[in-house]
């Protein structure tokens, strides 16, 4: 080409920039692809929120489930330590036409199997007297003048308490001495 005239160069291309894996552009996405992508992942999330609302329904099911088993097996063992006392209480009656004094020794040896089961299921008896009155363990049904008690303190035991601390079944019902005046 002897013109006169420069080759004329080829007009300069935009090149375009590499996207970085997991990187989304939005000059590189049209917008419906965009929105595509917040659709699905919104669906992913809701997803998930879904599976963990149904993994905490069946937690509680089966938490309630398993606590129920709990009691009923609690509620077996204790029925359990009582057969015994109920079957020597059935002796006791297939025998009360004999000797009154073998009867009553019977009945004794009931009554302190039933506190031995009390005991066991962590019911200890306690019926002391000349103690201080303490209102967490006794309930007072009675006031008695003892000139030669302490005031405030447990003259008589009418029923006796079962439990300890904070693990009580009964208070003793009590007749308290008063105090002088």
């Amino acid at each position: 080409m002897a013109t006169g005239q420069e080759p004329m160069s080829p007009p300069e291309q935009e090149v375009p920039q590499q996207e970085q894996p997991g990187e989304t552009s939005a000059t590189t996405q049209p917008p419906a692809a965009a929105a595509d992508d917040q659709s699905a992942a919104l669906d992913e999330l809701r997803d998930r929120w879904h599976r963990a609302l149904a993994d905490l329904d069946n937690l509680r099911k089966r938490h309630v489930k398993e606590l129920e088993r709990a009691r009923s097996d609690e509620r077996a063992r204790t029925a359990a330590a009582w057969l015994p006392v109920l079957d020597n209480l059935e002796r006791a009656l297939a025998h009360a036409d004999a000797d009154p004094s073998a009867v009553l020794k019977g009945v004794e040896a009931v009554r302190d199997q039933a506190v031995e089961v009390l005991r066991g299921l962590g019911y200890p008896r306690y019926e002391e007297t000349g103690v201080p009155f303490d209102p967490t363990r006794h309930e007072v049904v009675g006031v008695i003048d003892a000139p030669d008690a302490e005031p405030n303190t447990v003259a008589q035991v009418v029923s006796p308490g079962y439990g300890a601390d904070d693990k009580q079944l009964r208070p003793a019902f009590v007749v308290v001495s008063k105090r002088q005046e």
